[in-house]
């Protein structure tokens, strides 16, 4: 980060796709460090516009749409609104929660597209891109799946590969197929506009890698690899009907990138949150004074360091981003989470299971997060975390100071009298706690504030285990009035700086302590609480999950497993061919045959040629199925001919029908057997 002062902070959070629920993967790589570190911010009283919004474009919206049978718009309907309750109910501050198909951000990305275009940032150029011939439709990249070239996954998208997060292009796939057909494409020309982005190569690698040392390593590292590699023109419109349309002449049946698009839409959402709250949206985004951090996760990486900075760059009226905090993966039970295959946490299925425990989760997430590395999330550690961590040490701490205090003052803060030595210590040590963890969270390091965290209420439980108030209560009642009066104080600065990780339970702690007006500032003091005021009756921070809960859960996803396995191992049906009139079928004269010889065809591994009696004769029929059937089996058998195919050759020899045989999803062949009463040359209709 620079030393400069900021008057005011724009962080942005990944727009997430419109086509599914929130995961557990979502959270911990974006939604909830972004979140703390926004509440954080607003503790220190400073001006933070805090963004995020659906992305409601792009193919795997038309993908989810094809399988739902359903509009697009309908699918971005159901589920924006279902992400959006998750978030709201789950605790993320957003200032607005936006969609990019709304008005203004159409307008916003259309206006910015046409902006750049008339300034002649845009190279416009005719190139050959994959065409499905049976759907009659070019298909953007993720309309492609084949296998990834540097990791070998066989189920890797055109654009992207899940499985190592590398980022490609459709003609680096090896066996490219249509996700529409299932075919493979061709490659046909089609126009689009495209951006330059080798043209900011230089910019780039000194912008991120001299001038922003201070960037993660792991972001710092990927995009160094993209530099390295050189960057190449990137198209920034798409041959697809959903989407904002290329305002440009000549552009008919054509949309925007989604990712020109989708990060417009902070721009468009802050218009929009400015607007209602009375400000100005560009001091958000074109003052220098402003800080602009992206929370975003590892995939994304590519798209928000280099080409969205180079396409503000290319406006030039924008600030970039100080800095992009991406986390690595979370994996769920040692295996990468999947939303096709339902091995995920679900963020609105964990809300309705798990009523009243959504610290719960964000406290397991950060204390787990990926921050530098993928991680990995498991029940049996949610449960020890929240059993051993949260009701043991934090819950367990402030439980004993509300319920001594009503026990020995009535509920009353009590006085603090004379400090002993041990008193002197633990003051001098929550002193030192609000500077530990805001150290950590301006570094982005929120694994390490949360443990600052729990420290200082380790702090608290091992001052009252020190001083033992429970006994010096029989001889000494002024002595834990002090004792009393400083581990409140110890709970007041926890409901501070627990805001930004637990906000629910700071909710109730706040409320438990008659606690008003908190401020980042106070935490670390020992006058927050007044001497003599009331505090509330003591309630349970956090109850114990019991071994039941996390079975259930972890039987969940072993049910998804099996099911997996089981649609794997189910026959796959190939899709039908196209539709015929009666009159074609009728073309066709299948009848029945008898095979009387069948040999191998010397130098062919695949084929056998027979003599088959047509009933209307003896006919010389050869066939690729050498690798599933021997001479001798089929020697006698009765099959189905087609008997007017006209003549071919094939390896020198005249073949004169076709045998028709039924192909398995594992590639067996099966023998289309008549009635072995049948007789031959009877027809079949």
């Amino acid at each position: 980060m620079s030393n400069k002062d900021f008057n005011r902070y724009t962080l942005t959070a990944a727009l997430p796709y419109a086509n599914g629920p929130v995961h557990i993967g979502h959270l911990a790589g974006v939604y909830v460090p972004a979140d703390i570190f926004a509440r954080f911010l607003r503790l220190k009283g400073k001006d933070v516009a805090f963004i995020c919004g659906s992305d409601e474009h792009g193919v795997a919206i038309e993908l989810r749409a094809r399988k739902e049978g359903v509009t697009p718009q309908q699918v971005v309907d159901k589920y924006h609104n279902q992400i959006k309750k998750s978030f709201a109910d789950f605790g993320i501050s957003f200032d607005i929660y936006s969609r990019t198909s709304s008005k203004t951000h159409h307008q916003t990305a259309s206006g910015y597209f046409k902006k750049l275009y008339e300034h002649g940032k845009f190279q416009e150029q005719a190139s050959e891109q994959f065409y499905d011939e049976k759907e009659k439709q070019f298909l953007a990249d993720r309309y492609i799946k084949g296998t990834c070239p540097t990791c070998s996954f066989p189920e890797a998208y055109g654009d992207q590969c899940e499985n190592c997060g590398s980022t490609l292009s459709p003609a680096e796939l090896i066996n490219p197929k249509s996700m529409l057909s299932g075919e493979s494409p061709i490659m046909k020309e089609t126009k689009h506009w495209y951006f330059p982005l080798d043209q900011y190569e230089d910019w780039l690698r000194q912008w991120i890698l001299e001038e922003h040392k201070e960037w993660k390593p792991n972001v710092a590292g990927q995009c160094k690899s993209w530099l390295d590699n050189g960057l190449r023109s990137r198209p920034m419109t798409r041959d697809l009907d959903w989407g904002i349309p290329v305002p440009v002449e000549g552009a008919e049946g054509k949309v925007l990138y989604v990712w020109f698009d989708a990060p417009i839409g902070y721009i468009s959402a802050t218009k929009d949150w400015a607007a209602d709250q009375g400000k100005n949206w560009e001091d958000y985004w074109k003052k220098e004074d402003t800080r602009l951090i992206h929370f975003i996760g590892k995939d994304n990486i590519v798209f928000h360091c280099v080409i969205f900075p180079a396409l503000l760059k290319a406006d030039g009226d924008f600030i970039l981003p100080d800095n992009v905090p991406a986390n690595e993966f979370l994996n769920l039970e040692s295996n990468k989470i999947s939303t096709s295959r339902n091995w995920a946490v679900w963020l609105h299925e964990y809300l309705e299971e798990f009523p009243e425990k959504q610290d719960v989760l964000r406290y397991v997430l950060t204390a787990n997060a990926p921050e530098t590395k993928d991680n990995d999330f498991t029940w049996k550690d949610f449960q020890a975390r929240n059993n051993s961590e949260l009701v043991a040490i934090f819950g367990n701490f402030v439980n004993r100071a509300v319920v001594l205090t009503h026990k020995y003052f009535d509920g009353k803060i009590p006085t603090r009298g004379a400090l002993q030595a041990r008193d002197q210590e633990v003051i001098d040590a929550i002193k030192t706690y609000p500077g530990k963890v805001e150290a950590s969270l301006e570094q982005f390091r929120f694994r390490e504030a949360l443990s600052h965290l729990m420290d200082l209420a380790r702090e608290g439980n091992k001052y009252l285990a020190d001083t033992e108030p429970w006994k010096l209560i029989k001889t000494d009642e002024e002595r834990v009035g002090t004792i009393m009066n400083i581990a409140l104080q110890i709970a007041g600065s926890l409901t501070i700086l627990a805001e930004p990780f637990l906000p629910f339970t700071s909710e109730k702690l706040r409320k438990m302590l008659n606690q008003t007006n908190i401020q980042w500032g106070q935490a670390g003091t020992t006058d927050l609480l007044d001497e003599g005021s009331k505090i509330e009756e003591p309630i349970l921070l956090f109850e114990k999950i019991e071994d039941k809960v996390v079975e259930e859960q972890v039987q969940k996803l072993m049910d998804s497993k099996k099911a997996n396995e089981a649609a794997a191992a189910a026959p796959q049906v190939t899709p039908a061919k196209e539709e015929v009139v009666f009159d074609d079928f009728m073309k066709m004269d299948l009848r029945v045959g008898e095979i009387k010889t069948a040999e191998k065809v010397e130098k062919s591994n695949k084929l056998l040629k027979f003599t088959v009696d047509t009933g209307l004769d003896k006919r010389t029929i050869v066939s690729g199925i050498a690798k599933h059937f021997t001479p001798e089996e089929m020697i006698g058998k009765k099959v189905v001919v087609m008997a007017n195919l006209a003549p071919r050759k094939i390896m020198g020899i005249e073949s004169q029908g076709m045998l028709l045989f039924a192909e398995n999803a594992d590639g067996s062949l099966k023998a289309v057997s008549p009635d072995k009463n049948a007789e031959n040359g009877a027809t079949i209709s």
